[in-house]
């Protein structure tokens, strides 16, 4: 079959899981990476071959490869099946590529580190599973991905598994993601249900030809499957183990927050996007849960220190301008801000990597300054993803999250325009405080303990990292910059090419009026002054007269301490949720249901087996006397019972 290669997209990935997994820790660190590189870099070239096909094919293609039936039960089958579409190829392209810049730039930042073999199995099963989760033609196939990549984020976040802090983030990431599965699975029960199926084509084009279908069963699934990508994609109630999540090593960061696992649940609500279609409940009920995510992480954003968790407050906030994409229904805008996020997303944790190697593992950005002449790579390659996650006019973001704030503004929801607006003036500003604050100003000496976080520190010097990090840099860096001009909208001269690629997915888009062009010009115009407002307050802040908001901050300490501290969602979780869990559990499932019935019965039983045991081992003493005995005793039982059931018998009839 012509296709059959892409059963090796995943499979390959799963190889090198196995063969470092099982003997790889008895190969040299040079040839495990060698594994880990080459069942990675063999995917990534075999879609680049799928792309060339499409792409030479011209028009829109769908491929779909079919295995052997999975399961068959009364008329219901579900088959081990892979469709490969536009959005598809585009996913693939985004996590192989991006996988693989990051798997080369971990090789050396990973270098010292122990369990060098287990990192790289665990990697690449993060990528066997997220590869299952985009190829699947059918919502049980992706569920599996879905789980995969769940399991795979635990071992991988946990992978300092001797310090309490990863072993508990990992831990968290993964019940957290529990609760919103179950969202999952209830909606695969509900699909089966009204159905009779799971696979794509077949419920999506049922749905197609019943437009009648108007909410109910429609809006109960689709808000099922929202609970699902709410805590793979860290959207409010279910974002709070990604920030967490930076105990992982930053390699790890980088592929979660980039290419992999958060970009889950968008994958899966675009996918879904004529079910959704049928149900405006849970779009505005996606709207919604996008723009308050993105405005609340980023203003915990600008008070954060840790130069990763800065980026992960980042990363739930760029997450929630997708989820507003999809809730306003502008699906290719949230595939578009997903693909550019990727490529900054990637190049700023990366970077953010080469930061802590470079000062001996310090993660505290108030510890760092002065650095832009000690490594300049990696501060120019980071300016670029700063500059692009901001919105500078140009660069990938600016046109991926102005596209979003368009179509925002376009489908009506003007307060929620206004929050997207907001967000990305805070965004702006508090990247250009992680900037100003690693790079400018004074220079400081890193400490030599400083060996917290990635546990990376190996202080020689400030020094700049080696090739093989800043060439994934340096490549991210360029993507960042060009990423976007795939997207750049009529208004600005542009033929939005990403919009009539995936038009075979979403619909073909409807062709904008050129009166709206002044209006999305001014919308844009709007975009950039957030940006420059963000970027000028930074630079009076943490340039130019530092100390200044730091005086504000003391002056209002509550507001300061309720952002630092998160909202204190954690405690909340902790005293509404956690506790009164453990308190149940602990008292009456262990107390009462574990040690008391379960336990009690067994000892009850027990004490019967040992009491009747007893009672044999009595009677089978071997001793004649005791047998004369316990032969009277018996003929004496036997004749009272006779006797008193006879008259009870006669008595009774």
């Amino acid at each position: 079959m012509e296709f059959s290669y892409l059963w090796w997209i995943p499979l390959l990935p799963f190889a090198g899981f196995l063969i470092n997994g099982l003997v790889g820790r008895k190969f040299p660190r040079t040839v495990v990476a060698a594994i880990a590189l080459l069942f990675t870099a063999v995917p990534f070239a075999l879609v680049l071959k799928l792309a060339s096909t499409m792409f030479a094919r011209g028009g829109p293609e769908q491929i779909s490869l079919v295995g052997a039936p999975w399961i068959s039960v009364s008329g219901f089958t579900v088959n081990f099946a892979f469709n490969v579409d536009h959005l598809t190829l585009l996913m693939l392209l985004i996590v192989t590529g991006v996988g693989f810049l990051i798997h080369l730039y971990a090789t050396s930042y990973m270098a010292h580190e122990e369990g060098y073999w287990r990192f790289f199995a665990y990697l690449n099963l993060f990528m066997f599973f997220m590869l299952v989760l985009v190829l699947a033609a059918n919502f049980l196939l992706l569920f599996v991905g879905w789980e995969g990549v769940g399991l795979a984020s635990y071992l991988l976040i946990g992978f300092y598994f001797k310090k309490d802090s990863a072993a508990n983030a990992g831990k968290k990431a993964f019940i957290v993601n529990r609760i919103g599965d179950f969202g999952f699975l209830l909606a695969m029960f509900l699909i089966i249900a009204q159905f009779h199926t799971l696979n794509f084509t077949e419920v999506f084009g049922q749905i197609a030809a019943h437009p009648e279908w108007q909410g109910g069963m429609m809006t109960a699934i689709a808000l099922l499957l929202v609970l699902g990508a709410t805590g793979k994609s860290a959207q409010i109630p279910l974002y709070v183990w990604l920030p967490d999540a930076m105990e992982g090593p930053t390699p790890v960061s980088a592929l979660i927050h980039a290419a992999t696992m958060v970009t889950a649940g968008i994958y899966m609500v675009a996918r879904s996007n004529v079910l959704f279609a049928h149900s405006p409940t849970a779009l505005s009920v996606v709207a919604v849960i996008g723009a308050l995510t993105a405005i609340f992480a980023a203003s915990i954003g600008l008070v954060q220190n840790d130069i990763k968790r800065v980026l992960a407050y980042s990363t739930v906030s760029q997450l929630g301008y997708m989820f507003l994409a999809c809730g306003v229904a502008a699906y290719t805008g949230a595939i578009f801000h997903l693909m550019t996020h990727a490529f900054f997303k990637a190049l700023l944790f990366l970077a953010a990597g080469s930061v802590i190697h470079a000062i001996g593992g310090e993660q505290d950005m108030r510890a760092m300054g002065g650095l832009r002449k000690k490594i300049p790579v990696t501060f120019w390659t980071m300016t670029v993803g700063v500059f692009a996650i901001a919105g500078f006019p140009g660069l990938a973001g600016f046109f991926s999250k102005d596209e979003i704030l368009y179509q925002t503004f376009a489908s009506g929801n003007k307060v929620l325009w206004v929050i997207g607006l907001i967000t990305a003036g805070m965004t702006s500003f508090y990247m250009f405080r992680l900037w100003f604050k690693t790079f400018f100003g004074e220079f400081h000496e890193p400490a030599q303990d400083a060996h917290h976080g990635d546990d990376h520190g190996h202080a020689h010097g400030v020094h700049e990292s080696p090739a093989i990090m800043t060439i994934p840099l340096a490549i991210l860096a360029v993507l960042s910059i060009i990423g976007g001009w795939v997207g750049i909208p009529a208004a600005m001269k542009g033929s939005m090419e990403i919009e009539h690629f995936l038009s075979p997915v979403f619909g073909e888009p409807a062709a904008a009026p050129v009166a709206n062009h002044g209006l999305e010009l001014g919308l844009a115009s709007l975009s950039v002054l957030a940006f420059a407002i963000g970027l000028g307050l930074a630079y009076i802040f943490y340039y130019k007269k530092p100390g200044t908001l730091g005086a504000f901050a003391e002056k209002n300490r509550t507001l300061y301490n309720v952002l630092a501290n998160k909202f204190y969602i954690d405690e909340i979780y902790n005293g509404l949720i956690v506790i009164p869990t453990l308190v149940f559990t602990r008292l009456f499932l262990a107390g009462f249901i574990d040690k008391g019935v379960v336990d009690g019965t067994g000892a009850t039983l027990g004490l019967t087996a040992r009491g009747g045991g007893y009672l044999a081992r009595k009677i089978q003493s071997g001793n004649i006397r005791s047998y004369a005995g316990w032969l009277a005793l018996g003929a004496a039982v036997l004749l009272i019972a006779m006797t008193f059931g006879l008259k009870a018998f006669g008595a009774t009839h």
